[in-house]
């Protein structure tokens, strides 16, 4: 697997043009997969709102599916949130390179990747590719933060190994991984977390990914990407704390 991160100009809150931006992508190879950051498919959409307009805290809960309280967490550092079915901080929400801007998700990630993906698709005449919307997130007990998909298309998010067997023959039951997250991770190591103003990579040369051209939707006896709050194995930890009720984008 090859990754290769794009160095492109500043992008400018509270909105700039983000075709102009996919510009600096001069040629994709079949079978590739593109990242983007969702901090600049977010100004793209002008999905930005000046600092003295409201309070962050506000503007979390508001954004929030789910949220705890400033107080929950060790030194107030940040806020935990449920937002599109994933533990994230602040509901994502960011002020880095926003200069005086916060700045959200996009609305619908799911559907900005596919916007993406059909215009890189047309410009280059491709058959098959990916688009991945990236943001970071903290891993528990764990410095540093580490890439994650909010947002794909183009491709089949899960590898099942159900059935197959291991190297001595057992077969795996349960066993599935999880191709966005591990893309991302890998692009966003090179595309940086800091004034390296790379906010698009290219992967190719990859291996077992299965290209599609539709929005993936699991079929009788597949595994669905996202997870049911009450089936995750985690449940144990999520529900073990008093989640207030959000505004889920009230403010938009």
């Amino acid at each position: 697997m090859e990754v290769h991160a794009i160095k492109t100009r500043k992008f400018l809150p509270p909105k700039d043009n983000l075709w102009d931006l996919l510009s600096s992508i001069k040629s994709l190879k079949e079978n590739s997969v593109v990242v983007i950051t969702s901090k600049v498919v977010a100004i793209g959409e002008g999905e930005c709102i000046e600092i003295s307009k409201i309070s962050k805290d506000d503007l979390i809960i508001s954004e929030a599916d789910k949220y705890l309280s400033r107080s929950d967490t060790p030194g107030g550092l940040i806020m935990y949130t449920l937002k599109n079915n994933m533990l994230v901080a602040s509901s994502g929400i960011d002020e880095s390179n926003g200069a005086g801007y916060y700045i959200l998700w996009p609305k619908n990630p799911n559907k900005s990747a596919k916007k993406i993906w059909q215009y890189l698709k047309d410009k280059f005449n491709l058959k098959n590719l990916g688009i991945i919307i990236t943001d970071s997130r903290l891993i528990p007990l764990r410095q540093g933060v580490v890439g994650y998909s909010i947002g794909y298309f183009g491709f089949k998010p899960i590898k099942d190994y159900r059935g197959k067997e291991d190297i001595f023959g057992r077969k795996f039951e349960m066993e599935t991984s999880n191709i966005p997250d591990s893309l991302a991770s890998a692009a966003v190591i090179e595309m940086g977390e800091g004034s390296e103003c790379k906010p698009l990579a290219i992967i190719s040369e990859i291996l077992d990914i299965e290209f599609i051209s539709k929005e993936f939707k699991p079929q009788k006896g597949d595994f669905g990407f996202d997870i049911d709050e009450k089936k995750d194995v985690f449940y144990p930890f999520l529900s073990s704390v008093k989640w207030k009720k959000g505004g889920s984008g009230k403010n938009r």
